[in-house]
């Protein structure tokens, strides 16, 4: 087996150490939690003399700051911001096997990938005697990603302003300066309770919601195929889960559909309620008690490719033009925030979230090449 590098080693010991959000697994404290990874951080850059502080975000769950100051005045900050957490996992996907390349592991790409490299371009920089004299680097590894994007949401709320945010995700390398918006929506039918034997005493509120969710899926549907954006394409509509009725011999007296909606820049809760209202309404089909059912808003992410930051970072990565993506990030929450954000990262995510999770290790290096670059060329 070839040599591995000091970031793909960096990796492989991120990879073991489990960092699952514990939302998903409120009970298991020994697999759960980002602090592992966070500790394990804050050893090494405080062998570099890097200064670290800590965001309280959750009960025992806290952003991590590790920053390198300018030797004169600041006038520049960039935030390299990738997230800790990780899915559920089988315990085998907490044991890092290199082959063929490929780093396998719970997290090599979704997002311990981008850590690994995010975290080692600092420490590579540190070392440098032509670092950046008014350019802050602040190293932000974020809690919550993969349930409520809580760390990016009090960060963006109360953490500190930068000229560029860089959230790690695996985007295969490319610049993405835009990405939908995800808005859950929850949707209830009312009918009336009968016996089984006598459904015509009652109304069923399934077969209701049956023509709403054809009419959404179709009608709806190819309404949001005419709408482009030009990184993003159209927006889109999936009904996720439904549920109704209490028993097989009983008309239903409730049905409800969840609904997630990825919505394009410009569009808002109240727009996209307004025009399902309207394509129900001239069908004579209704519902009541419509809800947005996440908790906290997710709009989507349109940076301005055309900022001389975003222009510079597209130059170290050797990329022409940015990407759009469909998936919801960190990005956006840093962004409402006031940050210009844009995503970027090692690993494909298709592999995110899979049963094999890898990384191409190469793309790791490239990846760690291309951040130290970027941050080598600050004021």
């Amino acid at each position: 087996m070839a040599k591995l590098s000091t970031v793909a080693k960096l990796l492989r010991d991120l990879v073991a150490l489990p960092s699952i959000n514990p939302a998903f697994l409120p009970n298991e404290p020994e697999l759960t939690g980002e602090e592992r990874v966070a500790s394990y951080l804050i050893d090494h850059a405080r062998k570099q003399g890097l200064e670290i502080s800590r965001q309280n975000v959750l009960p025992e769950r806290k952003n991590l700051f590790v920053r390198l100051k300018p030797s004169r005045k600041v006038k520049r900050r960039i935030i390299l911001a990738p997230h800790l957490d990780v899915v559920p996992a089988e315990d085998k996907q907490f044991t890092p096997n290199v082959k063929n390349g490929r780093l396998h592991g719970r997290g090599a790409c979704d997002t311990k990938g981008s850590v690994a490299a995010f975290f080692h371009a600092l420490l590579e920089l540190t070392k440098d005697k032509n670092r950046p004299a008014e350019t802050e680097i602040l190293f932000v590894g974020l809690v919550d990603e993969e349930y409520g994007q809580t760390g990016s949401r009090i960060f963006g709320e109360r953490g500190p302003k930068a000229d560029l945010a860089i959230a790690g995700e695996p985007t295969q390398l490319q610049v993405v300066t835009a990405h939908k918006g995800n808005l859950w929506l929850r949707f209830e039918t009312r009918g009336k309770a009968a016996h089984g034997a006598t459904p015509h005493l009652g109304k069923s509120a399934i077969h209701e919601m049956a023509r709403i969710t054809e009419t959404l899926l179709t009608e709806y549907a190819d309404q949001l195929k005419k709408r482009k954006h030009s990184l993003l394409g159209h927006p889109s509509i999936n009904i996720g889960t439904i549920q109704g009725g209490s028993q097989t011999n009983v008309v239903p007296e409730r049905c409800s559909i969840e609904i997630d909606r990825r919505t394009l820049p410009g569009e808002t809760e109240k727009s996209v309620y307004e025009e399902i209202n309207r394509i129900l309404a001239k069908r004579k089909q209704k519902v009541v008690n419509a809800r947005e059912s996440r908790g906290v808003p997710c709009p989507p992410l349109e940076t301005d490719p055309e900022l001389p930051v975003v222009r510079q970072f597209l130059k170290a990565a050797k990329r022409r033009k940015s990407k759009g993506v469909d998936y919801f990030t960190d990005a956006s929450p840093i962004a409402m925030g006031g940050t210009p954000a844009i995503v970027f990262g090692p690993g494909d995510i298709a592999q995110a979230h899979s049963s094999d999770e890898w990384i191409d290790l190469k793309q790791l290096e490239q990846a760690t090449s291309i951040i130290l670059r970027f941050l080598k060329e600050q004021p």
